[in-house]
């Protein structure tokens, strides 16, 4: 028996298109951690029942407590390790109670390093109670070329309360011209702001209605109080004094070395003065 086909007898192939090949998709991103909040030094001292207590918690800077006479508690503020370096965020607290007195010590002056194209951040913030009183005369704080630093300070004041603070700002260590900084001041009482200040330094382009050709700003700001009354110096290089519309004063002085700018007298005055409103 013999077979035959023909072509109608067989059914045509069904060709299909080749599927596509699966579109690779994007690794879904892997959320980074966001970085650890940087841990405040803190200071906190209070009046209780005639006595201080006082909290101290280690930040960047290490506070250390120096004394307490029954009037005022001193505690020294120390560097915990190398500080300024690019990157660093450094966060101080302070908060002075009703009725309580605190001076900050400094051990040493702090220098802000060649970030290496990194910022630094220093952040402080300061509250004093009714009847508080806040001395602090710091340390000079040296901007080094090619740092670049964002500083800023806040004060709160209570009714009665007082404070008395120093900053002395250097752009560069000898021989050099100094990197940048922005340094802002405000300082609120009760009945609103009592000081702001915005300042932006640059050593690599100074600019004549700033620091001129200085790199040494001292300045001391007593707030909550006015100074006692006395003789105002005068003449080439004196200080100079501006009376706020709300108590307190402000004393600067411009120049080229720490040591022949230095407002040592007027600190010490103006924070015996705070420190004597509390004992009276």
């Amino acid at each position: 028996m013999s077979l035959s086909l023909s072509t109608g007898d067989l059914a045509a192939p069904v060709l299909r298109p080749p599927r596509p090949a699966a579109r690779a998709e994007p690794p879904s991103p892997v959320a980074r951690p966001e970085p650890p909040a940087p841990v405040a030094t803190t200071v906190r001292v209070e009046r209780r029942a005639g006595r201080a207590v006082v909290d101290l918690r280690r930040g960047a800077l290490a506070p250390y407590l120096l004394d307490d006479d029954g009037r005022t508690v001193r505690v020294a503020l120390v560097a915990a390790g190398a500080l300024l370096l690019g990157g660093d965020d450094v966060r101080v607290r302070v908060h002075v109670g009703a009725g309580a007195a605190l001076e900050l010590v400094e051990t040493s002056g702090t220098v802000a390093y060649d970030g290496r194209g990194r910022g630094a951040r220093w952040r402080v913030d300061v509250v004093v109670e009714d009847g508080g009183v806040l001395v602090w005369d710091a340390q000079p704080f040296v901007v080094a070329s090619g740092a670049d630093v964002d500083r800023g300070t806040t004060v709160r004041l209570g009714a009665g309360a007082v404070a008395c603070l120093r900053e002395t700002l250097v752009l560069g260590r000898s021989g050099e011209a100094g990197g940048r900084l922005r340094t802002a001041l405000r300082v609120d009482g009760p009945g609103g702001p009592v000081l702001v200040e915005d300042l932006h330094l640059d050593g690599a382009r100074p600019e004549p209605g700033v620091l001129g050709g200085h790199r040494v700003l001292d300045q001391v700001v007593l707030a909550g109080r006015r100074p006692d009354p006395g003789p105002v110096p005068a003449g080439r290089g004196a200080p100079t004094v501006l009376a706020l519309e709300e108590p307190g004063a402000v004393a600067r002085r411009l120049g080229d070395e720490v040591h022949r700018v230095a407002l040592t007298d007027v600190a010490a005055a103006w924070c015996v003065q705070a420190g004597r409103q509390h004992a009276g």
